[in-house]
């Protein structure tokens, strides 16, 4: 048995095995039921599966070796790669074997520092095959962000390219590697890969990874695990201290990650599916590598930035391999917005089927814009969410009845087996509709992390002590009268003016609106009347006179949308806005500014560029002297 007959084991399809229980996955009741009463027997059969590499490799190999599973849109514009299941398990094995040819085995950490690439993702799959742990770095992170990264973990060794291509411009990977394994004693082998023809520094412990995997054996036994077994740690940077490495495990997160890409994306056999996300994240773990491997898809590699050469870049990719599913991050779609239709009507999107947004909540210009425009209005268009912890989509419009109503902008519907529940001040759950408060989860789901490494009780402290019984999200969420669940924007980004309390992501979708305004962020700061007040940081589209206007401008709209009360108190016009690599704004940042809490900024080693902190400093220091003469 294999992940498709797990599927219609779950939803009661083919063999019959569970009749007429096609709407279990409805119930959260009888999900569970189904689940208790078959998870000893599906925990024997993972194991007795090697689960990871025979459902994202073998069973495709014995099906279809030819059908493709990679296709590698590098950076070079129209240079694709495409990669076969067959090669693909070719390449696995091969590194898989040079691995354990080093000492690599069973439950070792191995970092993977690499741009996206079928290289890459052959990594991730030959530490699944073998039993390593593979700890994923995104391929833009400084040497201290790895180092620490790779001392927290263990990691035994280092997987890495001798630079990395990205939007035109040269990467130095190894360097950094070089630089980061200074302080890490832990670190036995840097294997290195060819990524440009440029020659880099190979000491003692580095292994040029193609030539040794010419002289390995292409088959590699895969290694049996158990369902609980750790699969990979991925780190997420938390509010304060360093930054938390989320454990994922062996049969609950395939599943998962399954379940969501098929069900969400409506995958179907031969479809083409296009995450432009990097592996480095949660998204291009669970959909570009894992989800849709297990489903048998062909899955893109987007190695390039939106913009490279030009602004056409996602859609002419879209055109040249014909990608049925889309899936990418608001921020990216904002910024294409600003460059105008042209860049999109330019070429042929016929084939798409399904849009997906992913990282943070869409504004509703940027989801019209995706919809209308890219979608030509036929399109399905997910608005997810979920997070790294959770391993998979948690609420999204899809899956529903056919043709169900999705409201834009809006997650909407829980997946199966996912039971949202709202949290009041006082830890009581909010029943009916028309309500907000804090976005838990109450009963366990396949997917979900197992513990932070190395800090359990930081990890029970995180998401089980706030509201003990219950997985606290850090979310915040709304219940619309139709019982729809809006994503408000994490709790620390919900302020209360006035005893009203409004998620900071509403002013933001308000302020959005205006045309001259591409970028807002707002915080909460302590106000001696209102208990706290909103503060606005703003980015123009382009140098203005206006700025005084468009100001008042903005606070008009705000008042309109929402109410007087939600007004910001302050605007402060700034150059750009403080992002993270994945793209997501870092809005605590700002409020240890408007707050005057800038000497103890927390972590920060995930900003794009750090010097963006003393540029709004700068700024807000002006502003407040402006404002206090």
């Amino acid at each position: 048995m294999n992940i498709s007959d797990l599927h219609s084991l779950l939803l009661g399809e083919g063999t019959g095995a569970l009749p007429k229980e096609k709407t279990l996955l409805r119930s959260s009741r009888e999900h569970k039921r189904v689940f208790a009463k078959h998870l000893s027997y599906l925990q024997a059969l993972f194991k007795a599966l090697g689960f990871f590499s025979v459902n994202c490799l073998d069973q495709h190999v014995e099906k279809s070796p030819d059908r493709v599973a990679l296709i590698w849109e590098r950076d070079e514009p129209g240079t694709a790669v495409h990669v076969t299941y067959r090669e693909l398990q070719d390449l696995t094995c091969r590194l898989a074997n040079t691995l354990k040819k080093y000492g690599i085995q069973k439950g070792d950490r191995v970092a993977i520092y690499m741009s996206v690439s079928p290289l890459s993702v052959a990594a991730m799959l030959a530490c699944a095959r073998i039993g390593a742990v593979h700890t994923v770095v995104f391929a833009g992170f400084s040497a201290e962000s790895l180092a620490g990264r790779i001392m927290d973990s263990g990691c035994k060794a280092v997987i890495t390219y001798n630079q990395g291509v990205r939007g035109g411009r040269t990467i130095e990977l190894k360097a950094t590697v070089d630089e980061a394994v200074k302080n890490c004693p832990s670190i036995q082998h840097v294997f290195v890969a060819q990524r440009t023809d440029n020659k880099v520094h190979m000491g003692d412990r580095d292994i040029p990874l193609e030539e040794e995997m010419t002289k390995a054996d292409p088959t590699c036994p895969p290694e049996s695990m158990d369902s609980e077994d750790v699969l990979f740690m991925l780190y997420t940077s938390g509010s304060t201290g360093k930054p938390k490495g989320i454990v994922h495990t062996q049969a609950g997160y395939l599943l998962y990650a399954a379940l969501t890409h098929k069900y969400v994306f409506d995958y179907q056999q031969g479809d083409v599916f296009g995450c432009v996300a990097d592996i480095g994240w949660i998204t291009g773990h669970s959909y570009v590598v894992y989800g849709p491997l297990c489903n048998g898809a062909t899955s893109v590699l987007f190695e390039s930035t939106p913009v490279y050469p030009d602004p056409g870049r996602y859609w002419e990719v879209v055109q040249r391999l014909k990608i049925n599913q889309f899936y990418g991050a608001p921020t990216a779609i904002r910024l294409l917005l600003n460059y105008g239709e042209e860049w999109v009507k330019k070429y042929d999107r016929s084939s798409l089927r399904v849009l997906g947004s992913v990282g943070e909540p869409i504004n509703k210009e940027a989801w019209q814009w995706f919809y209308q425009v890219v979608g030509e209005g036929r399109c399905t268009l997910v608005d997810t969410w979920w997070q790294t912890e959770t391993g998979g989509i948690c609420i999204a419009p899809r899956p529903s009845e056919e043709k169900a109503e999705i409201i834009p902008a809006m997650a909407m519907r829980p997946f199966f087996g996912i039971v949202p529940v709202l949290m009041d001040e006082n830890g009581e759950v909010i029943e009916g509709n028309d309500v907000s408060g804090a976005l838990c989860i109450a009963q366990p789901w396949p997917g979900m992390a197992r513990t932070i490494h190395g800090d359990h009780q930081r990890f029970i402290d995180a998401y089980f002590k706030a509201y003990p019984g219950y997985f606290f999200t850090g979310d915040g969420a709304y219940r619309c009268p139709k019982g729809y669940y809006q994503i408000t924007g994490r709790m620390d980004d919900v302020i209360n003016i006035s005893g009203h309390r409004l998620g900071t992501a509403e002013i933001e979708d308000a302020m959005a609106d205006h045309p001259e305004v591409p970028e807002t962020a707002v915080v909460g700061y302590p106000h001696k009347i209102k208990g706290e007040g909103a503060f606005a940081f703003i980015v123009l589209k382009e140098q203005t006179a206006r700025v005084d206007h468009i100001k008042e401008e903005l606070k008009a709209i705000v008042a309109s949308r929402i109410a007087k009360y939600a007004v910001p108190d302050h605007i402060l016009v700034v150059k750009r806005l403080p992002k993270t690599r994945s793209g997501k704004i870092m809005r605590r940042l700002l409020r240890k500014v408007v707050t005057e809490q800038s000497s103890n900024m927390g972590d920060v080693t995930t900003l794009d560029d750090p010097s963006v902190v003393k540029e709004i400093l700068d700024a807000y220091q002006k502003y407040k002297e402006k404002n206090s003469s």
